[in-house]
Protein backbone atom coordinates (compact mmCIF):
# COMPACT_ATOMS: atom_id res chain seq x y z
CA UNK A 1 0.00 0.00 0.00
CA UNK A 2 2.74 2.58 0.61
CA UNK A 3 5.72 1.40 -1.73
CA UNK A 4 6.54 -1.17 -4.60
CA UNK A 5 6.36 -3.71 -2.95
CA UNK A 6 5.92 -5.82 1.13
CA UNK A 7 9.70 -5.72 1.23
CA UNK A 8 10.67 -7.10 5.57
CA UNK A 9 13.39 -5.90 6.81
CA UNK A 10 16.07 -8.52 7.22
CA UNK A 11 18.12 -8.10 10.50
CA UNK A 12 19.44 -11.28 11.47
CA UNK A 13 19.25 -11.69 15.65
CA UNK A 14 22.51 -13.27 16.16
CA UNK A 15 23.88 -9.78 14.39
CA UNK A 16 22.69 -7.67 17.29
CA UNK A 17 25.76 -5.83 18.78
CA UNK A 18 23.97 -3.79 21.70
CA UNK A 19 21.42 -5.32 23.79
CA UNK A 20 19.44 -4.14 26.33
CA UNK A 21 17.83 -6.95 28.13
CA UNK A 22 14.61 -7.78 29.66
CA UNK A 23 14.36 -6.26 33.34
CA UNK A 24 16.72 -3.70 32.74
CA UNK A 25 15.73 0.51 32.49
CA UNK A 26 18.14 2.38 31.46
CA UNK A 27 17.65 6.65 31.30
CA UNK A 28 19.40 9.18 29.34
CA UNK A 29 20.98 8.98 25.92
CA UNK A 30 21.88 5.59 24.31
CA UNK A 31 24.21 5.92 21.38
CA UNK A 32 25.51 2.43 19.57
CA UNK A 33 26.86 1.46 16.70
CA UNK A 34 25.60 -1.97 14.45
CA UNK A 35 22.57 -3.05 15.24
CA UNK A 36 21.00 -1.82 19.26
CA UNK A 37 17.98 -4.64 19.98
CA UNK A 38 15.89 -3.29 23.39
CA UNK A 39 14.07 -5.55 25.64
CA UNK A 40 13.57 -3.97 28.79
CA UNK A 41 13.03 -0.26 29.13
CA UNK A 42 14.48 2.89 27.89
CA UNK A 43 13.68 6.65 28.47
CA UNK A 44 15.23 9.43 26.69
CA UNK A 45 16.91 9.15 23.45
CA UNK A 46 18.30 6.61 21.31
CA UNK A 47 20.87 6.50 18.29
CA UNK A 48 22.55 4.20 16.30
CA UNK A 49 24.31 3.95 13.21
CA UNK A 50 22.82 0.79 12.01
CA UNK A 51 19.42 -0.90 12.72
CA UNK A 52 17.39 -0.50 15.96
CA UNK A 53 14.72 -3.76 16.91
CA UNK A 54 12.37 -3.18 19.86
CA UNK A 55 11.58 -6.28 21.18
CA UNK A 56 7.57 -7.15 22.51
CA UNK A 57 8.41 -7.23 25.90
CA UNK A 58 10.42 -3.45 25.04
CA UNK A 59 9.33 -0.04 26.32
CA UNK A 60 11.17 3.26 24.74
CA UNK A 61 10.06 6.34 26.02
CA UNK A 62 12.67 8.17 23.61
CA UNK A 63 13.12 9.72 20.36
CA UNK A 64 14.80 7.27 18.06
CA UNK A 65 17.41 7.61 15.12
CA UNK A 66 18.74 5.20 13.08
CA UNK A 67 19.03 3.17 9.88
CA UNK A 68 16.25 0.78 9.73
CA UNK A 69 13.70 -0.18 12.67
CA UNK A 70 11.27 -2.87 13.80
CA UNK A 71 8.73 -1.95 15.91
CA UNK A 72 7.55 -5.06 17.87
CA UNK A 73 7.22 -3.65 21.53
CA UNK A 74 5.96 -0.06 22.40
CA UNK A 75 7.63 3.46 21.54
CA UNK A 76 6.75 6.38 22.43
CA UNK A 77 8.36 9.18 21.04
CA UNK A 78 9.24 10.28 17.39
CA UNK A 79 11.44 8.10 14.71
CA UNK A 80 13.61 9.57 12.61
CA UNK A 81 14.91 6.72 10.39
CA UNK A 82 17.21 6.77 6.94
CA UNK A 83 15.57 3.44 6.10
CA UNK A 84 12.43 1.66 6.72
CA UNK A 85 10.14 1.28 9.68
CA UNK A 86 8.28 -1.92 10.52
CA UNK A 87 5.67 -2.33 12.82
CA UNK A 88 5.22 -5.51 13.89
CA UNK A 89 1.82 -6.88 14.50
CA UNK A 90 2.42 -6.34 18.38
CA UNK A 91 3.89 -2.96 18.07
CA UNK A 92 2.57 0.16 19.26
CA UNK A 93 4.15 3.21 18.11
CA UNK A 94 2.90 6.95 19.35
CA UNK A 95 4.65 9.17 17.88
CA UNK A 96 5.54 11.25 14.56
CA UNK A 97 7.75 9.57 11.83
CA UNK A 98 10.16 10.48 9.34
CA UNK A 99 11.59 7.49 7.66
CA UNK A 100 11.84 6.33 3.66
CA UNK A 101 9.40 3.40 4.21
CA UNK A 102 7.35 1.72 6.49
CA UNK A 103 5.15 -1.98 7.04
CA UNK A 104 2.70 -2.02 9.50
CA UNK A 105 1.39 -5.28 9.33
CA UNK A 106 -2.01 -6.07 10.29
CA UNK A 107 -3.31 -5.50 14.57
CA UNK A 108 -0.23 -2.87 15.07
CA UNK A 109 -1.01 0.10 16.52
CA UNK A 110 0.52 3.65 14.97
CA UNK A 111 -0.52 7.39 16.35
CA UNK A 112 0.54 10.09 14.61
CA UNK A 113 2.02 11.74 11.62
CA UNK A 114 4.17 10.15 9.26
CA UNK A 115 6.51 12.21 6.39
CA UNK A 116 8.29 9.94 3.85
CA UNK A 117 11.30 10.66 2.17
CA UNK A 118 11.51 9.53 -0.65
CA UNK A 119 14.35 11.47 -2.05
CA UNK A 120 16.61 7.77 -2.77
CA UNK A 121 14.22 6.08 -4.79
CA UNK A 122 13.44 9.29 -6.73
CA UNK A 123 16.74 9.49 -7.78
CA UNK A 124 16.73 6.32 -9.79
Amino acid sequence: MFGRKNEKIKVNPEAVDTLIGKGTEIKGTVKATGVLRIEGKVEGELESTGDIIVAETGVVNAQLKARNAVIAGEVNGNIFLSGKLEIKSSGKVLGDLRVEGIIVEDGAFFQGRCEMDRTKEDES
